[in-house]
């Protein structure tokens, strides 16, 4: 927007606190440089455009504002003369984007003075040289210190996952091992058992209706009813009463192993009735092996489906083998950080997921929400100190959709609740954070996706709310 242009007063100039050190020979050539503009009530910039002028306030009202999510949220209001926004890094070149960082309005008509980028980029490096090396040594040094600690702040994050993901995979691949080693053995029992049938006073028919009751049982172990502690107890009391009536005093050891399996006292009484008493013992002792084998495989299967899950979630979660930017599903971005975290969650601590299944699929850079979603879970485990509730929520907000983590800690107090997204701000002990979890999460939601990220606290019930606009393109800036 162009204002109308006004005499340049050198003396006007001077009494501005930026100027006022100045000599009347640079005020002069500020003013030939420079012009003075009066701009009605509205818009002077917008955040984004290109950064073609340095803006030095006169007199009148200004309003900062930026973009956060569809909205412009004002940062600053002020009438103080001698204010100054605008192409402030115009010095530092094409070495940084020459962009407004946000947008300027006028509430009355206002007078600024104002500078073309590249004669303010040129009177700054031809006046104050050590100053402009002092000013791109902090910017340079700020922007670069930001990203190592950052870069640190995702290996910590990576360093716990993987610990973490380590633990989760070592229970079911023990477990198969575990597994593995006691089904080699029950193999070579039964072929032991087995060679003793073969020699043993069985006829065709007999080892025929066995085999056919092995097959029956084999079928049955895969559809085995869950009992109760108290249930199973009183089914292996009938069992292994069973077996001591038939003359089976190891009954008691292999009572459990059929309960387990779902076998009961009818199922012996239909195995006594096609292989007779003579072969009894010999029949229910090489169908033992068989229950016995097909749960050592259930669990070996069981075991290497955990694996093959843990695996897959470990993909999802850091998106390895997917587009960086793509349509996603938020509740699988959030089941797979929930497990990759399982492990820092522990037992004390209940999530309880309150999904809207119906939600569309959202543009997005996945990988690094599933760093917001960990930095926000991380952030709700501390504040429980270990013990709680963590709700996630999912719901649609107009026209985007709203990620909730609910959780029943201390609250975050009202003195500090401005300054959590700072960078560097921490309420965690020395060495077990860096401030920046927030910051980044912020950067990823607002800058990367145009999207929300607020917090509403009290104690035992905080609320980190995520908004991601459905239909918002990609943004270009770097959250890191």
């Amino acid at each position: 927007m162009s204002g109308v242009v006004l005499p340049c007063d050198p003396a006007e100039i001077a009494s501005l606190f930026l100027f006022e050190k100045l000599s009347p020979d640079q005020l002069g050539r500020l003013c030939a440089a420079g012009r003075v503009e009066r701009f009605e009530p509205g818009p002077v910039y917008g955040e984004g455009e290109p950064a073609t002028c340095f803006y030095v306030m006169i007199e009148g009202t200004v309003v900062l504002s930026r973009r956060v999510g569809g909205d412009d949220v004002e940062v600053s209001r002020t009438s103080q003369p001698g204010v100054y926004s605008g192409s402030m890094q115009a010095f530092l070149g094409d070495r940084v984007p020459q962009v407004y960082a946000g947008s300027m309005r006028v509430t009355e008509p206002t007078r600024f003075f104002v500078m073309p980028a590249e004669a303010f980029a040129a009177m700054m490096r031809d006046w104050f040289p050590m100053a402009v090396h002092l000013l791109e040594g902090m910017f340079f040094g700020s922007r670069n210190t930001q990203r190592t600690v950052a870069q640190r702040e995702r290996l910590l994050a990576l360093g716990s996952l993987s610990a973490g993901l380590t633990h989760e995979l070592n229970n079911p691949a023990a477990a198969a091992v575990r597994a593995t080693a006691s089904l080699r053995e029950r193999v070579a029992k039964m072929r032991h058992k087995l060679a003793l049938i073969a020699s043993g006073p069985y006829d065709h028919e007999a080892l025929t209706r066995l085999i056919e009751i092995q097959e029956r049982t084999a079928e049955r172990v895969g559809k085995a009813p869950a009992l109760s502690p108290l249930e199973a107890s009183d089914r292996e009391d009938l069992i292994a009463d069973w077996l001591d009536e038939h003359g089976m005093a190891e009954g008691w050891q292999i009572a459990p192993v059929f309960v387990q399996a779902g076998l009961d006292t009818d199922w012996l009484e239909q195995v006594a009735a096609a292989v007779g008493e003579e072969i009894l013992p010999g029949a229910v002792a090489w169908l033992n092996y068989t229950v016995e084998t097909e749960l050592l495989m259930s669990e070996i299967e069981d075991s290497t489906t955990r694996v093959s899950h843990l695996v897959d979630a470990a993909k999802q979660y850091s998106q390895l083998d997917r587009a960086p930017h793509r349509d996603v599903d938020v509740h699988e971005l959030l089941d797979s950080t929930l497990l990759m975290l399982s492990g820092k969650l522990g037992k004390q601590i209940t999530v309880a997921k309150e999904y809207d299944r119906t939600l569309p699929e959202v543009p997005a850079y996945p990988a690094e929400l599933n760093q917001v979603w960990t930095n926000l879970i991380d952030n709700a485990v501390h504040a429980m100190d270990g013990a709680g509730t963590l709700t996630i929520r999912t719901a649609r907000e107009g026209d985007q959709v709203l990620v909730e983590f609910r959780d029943t800690g201390s609250g975050v107090p009202d003195e500090i609740r401005d300054r959590i997204f700072d960078p560097f701000f921490t309420t965690k002990p020395v060495g077990e954070g860096t401030g920046l979890g927030l910051d980044i999460s912020w950067r990823i939601v607002v800058n990367k996706h145009h999207g929300t990220l607020r917090v509403e606290s009290v104690p035992g019930n905080t609320r980190f709310q995520v908004l991601l606009p459905l239909t918002a393109p990609p943004a270009q800036e770097d959250p890191s």
